[in-house]
């Protein structure tokens, strides 16, 4: 099975998301948890409420999302058809008209805390630097009819990637920034479709420097879309405890890195009545929807303004478009044979490495421009 799907599990749903923890979370856990503390932030429209853990709360788990964000935030936006209420994960950059903001959108299934580890690493070798990981509906973001309250089911491209320049303009107006910072875009599997929509809109205008797309090819990824519905139904549906769904997530190579497991894993399930936890995130739901995310996707990559990265775990998921493309130097290629599909999570260091180089690259505030003949002439110099 190719590469996009190949074990492509994960769930998030629409529910504000449960704190992580290596162990089970109960019910009455998740009402105690940050989602009470922002209960009011779709009272009005474009509401916005960050959460941030207070003093009295227990010490967090060191998978807890403060260890690698800064701040939680709901951003609610209601208008006469919907009610939208947004969850990301933001450290912001030190100075927003430096940057650089990495904003990253996670696959199918997966969370925001996909690029936990990511954002760490990356924190670690560019201090400056800011990142938004967002959450797309159904995943940990909630979007409902005005008037019935419910569920409004839409998983297209172009409702998820309005999703997604919604979430990125709230952020920045929730921080006050007159413009968006310097921006990088990274996108794995699905979310690679989403941020590429966003680069051929030229939705972010003159701040986006360049987008990486994270293991995601337009043929492969169609033709791992044959082998889902098989790969769905053969997956556990609950499990007993957190745990073991991080023990199956390890042990299925799901995911290759365990720190990353237990940061990203225990936000994908709910618990049940019966104290089982199942997916957050039904990803049956979303089959109609499949085919639409990747056609057309390689020619929208390399049409995209900005600077262009592509990040693969093997070259058997480069299709003839593509291929073409990379010989003719039209983006830079990195192949990561050591990881499975979610790249940023099996090897979340060499991953951070690869973004920080592609922005200090591709930084068009370091650039240095040769002298213009002017002011050698005015040096007095020979020209």
């Amino acid at each position: 099975m190719s590469g996009l799907f190949r074990q492509s599990v994960n769930g998030t749903s629409v529910a504000p998301r449960p704190r992580p923890s290596p162990l089970a979370i109960s019910e009455s856990d998740e009402h105690s948890s940050s989602s009470d503390s922002s209960a009011s932030s779709t009272d009005s429209a474009a509401s916005i409420n960050t959460v941030r853990p207070s003093s009295s709360e227990q010490v967090a788990p060191p998978t807890h999302w403060t260890t690698y964000f800064a701040q939680e935030l709901y951003l609610g936006r209601d208008d006469e058809k919907q009610k939208a209420k947004y969850h990301v994960y933001l450290t912001p950059p030190t100075d927003f008209q430096k940057g650089p903001l990495f904003i990253c959108h996670h696959g199918a299934g997966a969370s925001g805390l996909s690029f936990a580890l990511f954002s760490q690493h990356v924190r670690r070798k560019l201090p400056n630097a800011g990142i938004l990981s967002l959450e797309a509906r159904g995943h940990g973001s909630t979007v409902t009819d005005s008037s019935t309250g419910e569920e409004i089911v839409d998983f297209s491209l172009p409702t998820f990637t309005a999703d997604a320049l919604a979430m990125i303009t709230l952020t920045k107006e929730s921080m006050n920034w007159p413009t968006l910072p310097p921006s990088v875009l990274v996108g794995h599997s699905l979310g690679g479709a989403v941020i590429t929509q966003l680069a051929v809109d030229y939705a972010l205008g003159n701040t986006l420097i360049g987008y990486s797309v994270i293991d995601v090819v337009e043929g492969s990824a169609l033709e791992a879309l044959q082998h889902m519905r098989t790969y769905l139904n053969s997956r556990p549906t609950t499990f007993s405890t957190i745990a073991d769904a991080i023990q199956w997530h390890v042990h299925s190579r799901t995911i290759r890195n365990t720190e990353s497991a237990h940061a990203s894993v225990p936000g994908l399930f709910l618990a049940t009545p019966s104290g089982a936890f199942t997916w957050r995130t039904d990803l049956a739901a979303t089959a109609p929807y499949w085919d639409q995310w990747f056609t057309g996707m390689s020619q929208k990559f390399l049409a995209g303004r900005g600077a262009k990265e592509l990040i693969l775990a093997g070259t058997d998921r480069l299709d003839r478009e593509l291929m073409i493309g990379q010989m003719q130097g039209k983006f830079q290629l990195v192949v990561v044979p050591e990881a499975g599909h979610f790249v940023q999570e099996d090897v979340p260091e060499k991953t951070a490495g690869l973004l920080v180089e592609f922005f200090r690259r591709n930084d068009r505030s370091a650039m240095v421009l040769p002298p213009k003949v002017s002011e050698l002439l005015a040096q007095g110099k020979k020209v």
